[in-house]
């Protein structure tokens, strides 16, 4: 018998790790970071400038367009450091990424007419009544069974008609379902966005004596917010920068009614580690209303304001940031945390992540205002909405606050808030 050597084995083996080793160290160089977070497209606005690190010997040269690239040295940019990108003029434009006259990457430059925007950072106030009725529980009467559960209704269904009646409000349902008595009621509800249907008995409470369909609704929500933006060309707003939703269920709440008011802050209850503190603000007692509300989603709420809002900072409102230009760095954000109004305070950008869709969690930030840390403890609940500010231009605003530590919390990028409020 000839015994076979197994040293071809082992050494294509080797190679192979070799080869691999090459490949991942390859990947880290400054070359392919480049080629890894330079995106296919560019946005910006008029006299908007971003700024990309080269890795040695990559170039950047403008192919068509109004886009101006220059570098701290000269123009051709085959020099590594800070490339930057500018432009006055509205249009489409390309670029070129080269290593040493190869081309490697086509990048579009999309430069979009100055737009300018009054900043907020207001205290509002938000009252909102749902379209329909919020399931937010389900429980056994008196004699045993609900109704609602029975008929396959859960928590988070959005109740809108019963009895071939719109529902309005919890004490309409409560109403109707008691004149029904023991007679069948069709009942139309939606549940992630499908319409449902189902037939509900109600039954009598012994406790009570009325007829109940079991369950617990709510039908309006309150609380103090910041406010992100006015538009003075729309009359528009932004503020939030997240979702209004009920606290039991985490459902986004559907708008029938809504409005948003002046509030005045009253208390702070700062923020620890593990528990996100809050802006106390009275708001409902004066009912001084500053505009309705027609959207409320994950980006956000939006509506049309009575009158036109005013920043005593910025009173001839900023020009925008698009999310190309953010950047890592010093920013301010606007918000009002005590009596005497907006005050601007000190953060850094820490984070900025690359989303070419609208999305939350755009940009992380770290407060190190040394006035606001000691008044608030860094991001609490109420602050939610306010603007943030980088190289003159608003970019976006505040949306949560990390629970594990309130000195951090994540921003919003300007560019999906218009988007939101143009629909």
């Amino acid at each position: 018998m000839t015994m076979r050597s197994r040293k071809p084995s082992n050494l294509r083996r080797a190679t192979g790790w070799v080869l691999a080793l090459f490949l991942s160290l390859g990947y880290f160089t400054p070359m392919q970071e480049t080629l890894r977070t330079l995106p296919d497209t560019i946005v910006l606005t008029q006299g908007q400038m971003q700024t990309y690190t080269l890795g040695s010997p990559l170039s950047l040269t403008a192919q068509g367009g109004n886009v101006a690239v220059s570098s701290s040295t000269d123009e051709t940019l085959k020099d590594k450091g800070a490339v930057e990108l500018s432009c006055e003029t509205a249009g489409a434009s390309e670029l070129l990424l080269s290593l040493m006259g190869i081309p490697l990457k086509r990048v579009e430059v999309e430069v979009s007419p100055e737009k300018r925007l009054i900043p907020g950072g207001q205290a509002i106030g938000v009252a909102m009544r749902t379209d329909g009725v919020l399931v937010v529980g389900t429980s056994e009467l008196s004699g045993g069974g609900s109704p609602a559960a029975s008929c396959g209704i859960r928590p988070g269904d959005v109740l809108r008609r019963v009895g071939g009646v719109d529902i309005v409000s919890a004490q309409q349902l409560a109403e109707l379902v008691a004149q029904a008595g023991d007679q069948p009621l069709t009942v139309e509800y939606s549940r992630e966005g499908e319409v449902l249907a189902t037939t509900m008995t109600p039954q009598r409470d012994e406790t009570t004596g009325t007829f109940r369909m079991g369950a617990w609704v709510r039908d309006s929500t309150a609380g103090v917010g910041t406010l992100s933006f006015y538009d003075p060309e729309s009359g528009r707003y932004g503020a939030l920068g997240h979702a209004i939703t009920d606290g039991d269920t985490g459902k986004v709440l559907t708008v029938g009614q809504g409005q948003i008011l002046k509030a005045n802050v009253v208390a702070v209850q700062k923020g620890q580690k593990g528990a996100p503190g809050e802006l106390k603000g009275s708001f409902l007692r004066e009912k001084e209303v500053l505009g309705n509300i027609r959207q409320n989603g994950v980006l956000g709420i939006y509506g049309d304001m009575d009158k036109a809002a005013v920043n005593p900072l910025y009173p001839d409102g900023l020009p925008i940031g698009l999310r190309s230009g953010v950047h890592t760095g010093p920013a301010t954000i606007l918000s009002s945390v005590d009596g005497e109004g907006v005050k601007a305070y000190e953060v850094e950008i820490t984070r900025v992540n690359q989303q070419a869709s609208p999305a939350p969690k755009s940009m992380v930030l770290h407060v190190t205002d040394p006035d606001l840390l000691a008044k608030t403890g860094g991001i609490v609940q109420g602050m939610s909405g306010s603007p943030i500010i980088q190289d003159g231009r608003l970019i976006g605003s505040v949306t949560h606050v990390f629970v594990s530590d309130p000195t951090q919390g994540y921003g919003l990028y300007i560019d999906w808030m218009l988007q939101q409020a143009e629909q």
